[in-house]
């Protein structure tokens, strides 16, 4: 079924459908043209406030990442929650009030961001500027002769944007907030993998390789030789400079404790982090027990399957039988990439029964290009595909067993529902790419459960590797807090996941880096999960057998990304539609 059909047909009915108002009055009129400057504004700057890192694509001249750019758009920002403020919310209709509150709390959401350090931290262990540019042609289309030339001005304008980011790792150095240095060690081959020798082999140049036929020989000759020049002359001389400061200055002064409250006005800053990203109110120590009292519910949970299973010996050695039997990994790159692409396959025939809207748009599946599996979603503008990338080059990092669940995280119901329905539904624009991550990881993590539900995780190995992954989120509670906030070392925090995850050793390792490194990122994905089984437990109650799972789901996902505050009033006014 179409979405446009259920638009008008169904989900009309709920009053919060995102929708233009069908009545004109001064006040939504003044709305409109507060969001149609902002995004205006925002594709101008080339930088939309709270939006998925990993969908980073480059349009023509690169944001301006310099001082004056910072206090340029805190002063636009400033502007625009004086000028909402003198708009009355509550002359606009109920779809717009929505709006309106969503649009107040990103902008203050915004202000706030300034006067913290993010600019300081541009770089985490799986990524960085420097990755998310070379990973960016990937996850573009090259259709027509703009599109060349737009990624010709790209190129060309990386030495500035390359420069930006080093006085800004400059002045981190300067501050004290550099990253610690254990988690970072080796990080620089994420950088000189690019300084490759001859330009066509550079991933820069791959979108040279096929270009359209509509365009003339002549002129993809010429584009390929501006393309050439652009990698050899601009790019990777900027990647070298990057490459010498990193490891003759950056690294040279690293951190040397891991938790970021050890550094100068740390502990305020993981506060705000917390708030950013779990888009709640919640201290470090109600994070952290929270985390103790669902590791010890999953943990049980887990003992049943190991009892089930038949296995003899305890806990730590079931873990060590799966980190080790060859019969849970593949060494094969295309085997993978096949195994993930069948389960996909058997949950589209299962979707239309537990959602009655479904997405449009498709997604791809591809060996990942930095390593790591995660969702890239689509641009928006129907001529890309959202694309799930997964490990392949570190098969012992991804273990078969925990392949269902991440696949129903990441492709279908998780990322790719979330971030193409989102899409596609009629709101304003800056709703379609906003990105919460408690929402957003809270639902994938959610769709890991809700797979049990649709009848996946028939092998218990399986379920049990979708429990190690709850059990996974609910540590990172423990340990994201206990780094950050209670003193916890490296080590201590690599022992506590190890024990209680059946996460291969390497990836253990490779995760408490990411979490030392990207302070309270890893808690959003339990704290949404908690809060959106929170409001299907209270739907279920409220509403007995007229509950309606497909139509709970539809809800969730209808106003695209939300903080957990706004989402839990929708669903309680929702559920209150339904009981009458």
């Amino acid at each position: 079924m179409k979405l446009k059909q259920l638009s008008i047909g169904v989900l009309m009915l709920s009053g919060l459908f995102s929708t233009t108002s069908t009545f004109a009055n001064p006040a939504s009129e003044q709305f409109q043209q507060l969001l149609d400057d902002h995004w205006q504004r925002a594709n101008k700057e080339q930088i939309f406030f709270r939006k998925d890192p990993d969908a980073f694509r480059m349009n023509g001249k690169l944001p301006e990442m310099s001082a004056n750019g910072r206090d340029r758009r805190s002063k636009y920002n400033n502007d625009l929650l004086t000028r909402i403020e003198n708009i009355d919310i509550n002359k606009l209709s109920a779809t717009d009030q929505v709006t309106y509150r969503l649009f107040k709390y990103e902008r203050e959401a915004e202000a706030k961001s300034y006067q913290f350090q993010d600019h300081l931290y541009p770089l985490t262990y799986y990524s960085g500027f420097h990755s998310y540019f070379a990973g960016a042609p990937a996850n573009m289309s090259f259709l027509t002769e703009q599109d060349y030339r737009n990624y010709l001005i790209s190129l060309a304008d990386y030495p500035r944007y390359n420069q930006e980011h080093i006085v800004d790792l400059k002045q981190a150095i300067a501050v004290g907030h550099t990253h610690y240095c254990e988690s970072f060690k080796a990080y620089e081959k994420s950088i000189s993998k690019h300084l490759v020798s001859n330009v066509e082999d550079s991933v820069f140049y791959a979108p040279m390789l096929n270009m359209p036929k509509s365009i003339l020989p002549t002129q993809q000759a010429q584009y390929r030789q501006q393309v050439k020049v652009l990698i050899k002359e601009s790019v990777l001389p900027e990647y070298q400079a990057f490459y010498d400061f990193f490891t003759k200055e950056y690294m040279t002064n690293c951190r040397t404790t891991a938790g970021i409250s050890s550094v100068e006005g740390g502990d305020d800053y993981y506060q705000y982090l917390i708030e950013y990203y779990t888009t709640t109110t919640l201290s470090a120590d109600e994070v952290h027990q929270t985390g103790l009292d669902e590791v010890s519910r999953i943990r049980q949970e887990m003992q049943q399957i190991i009892t089930a299973v038949g296995f003899k010996g305890e806990f730590k050695n079931f873990i060590e039988f799966l980190r080790t039997d060859e019969q849970f990994y593949t060494d094969s790159a295309m085997d993978m990439l096949e195994k993930a692409s069948y389960i996909t396959r058997k949950m589209a025939a299962q979707l239309p029964k537990w959602f009655s809207v479904l997405p449009r748009s498709t997604f791809d599946i591809k060996s990942s290009p930095n390593g790591g599996a995660y969702y890239v979603a689509s641009d928006g503008s129907g001529t890309t595909s959202g694309t799930y990338f997964l490990e392949t080059r570190n098969l012992d990092s991804q273990p078969l067993y925990t392949l269902e669940a991440l696949t129903f995280h990441e492709a279908e119901p998780g990322h790719h529902f979330q971030s193409a329905i989102a899409q596609e539904i009629d709101m304003a624009e800056f709703r379609k790419t906003l990105y919460h991550a408690a929402y957003g990881e809270g639902w994938g993590l959610y769709s890991e459960r809700l797979g049990k539900e649709m009848g996946f995780y028939q092998n218990p190995y399986s379920d049990f590797g979708r429990l190690t992954y709850e059990a996974w989120r609910a540590c990172r509670l423990v340990v994201d807090t206990g780094i950050h906030a209670k003193g916890w070392t490296r080590q201590q925090a690599i022992d506590y996941l190890a024990e209680n995850t059946a996460l291969s050793l390497a990836d253990v390792v490779g995760q408490i880096d990411r979490y030392i490194s990207w302070p309270a990122q890893a808690l959003s994905y339990k704290i949404g999960e908690i809060k959106i089984r929170q409001l299907r437990a209270k739907a279920e109650k409220a509403l007995g057998n007229k509950f309606d799972v497909r139509a709970f789901h539809d809800q969730m996902l209808k106003n695209g990304s939300l903080p957990m505050a706004l989402l839990e009033e929708l669903t309680l006014a929702w559920i209150k539609q339904q009981q009458t």
